[in-house]
């Protein structure tokens, strides 16, 4: 189990757990982002923040500390 942060471009994974009670959490829960669904990494910023996922058909671009806090299994 690893965060976003570790998967490779393109890479496809499944959201294993969601840490954290922030405002943003709460959003990504809204917007279907729940333990279960699919999301493929897209692109990284040139600096690499933030981070550009696709899950339930939508792009969401993420700030590498919130994405720190989205587990994924491959």
């Amino acid at each position: 189990m690893v965060n976003i942060n570790g998967l490779a471009i393109g890479q496809s994974a499944k959201i294993v757990k969601i840490e954290g009670d922030s405002p943003l959490t709460k959003r990504l829960s809204a917007l279907g982002c729940l333990p279960g669904t699919d999301l493929a990494l897209l692109r990284r910023a040139p600096l690499g923040d933030p981070l550009v996922v696709r899950f339930r058909g939508c792009c969401m671009a993420i700030r590498q500390k919130d994405a720190a806090s989205i587990f994924v299994e491959y």
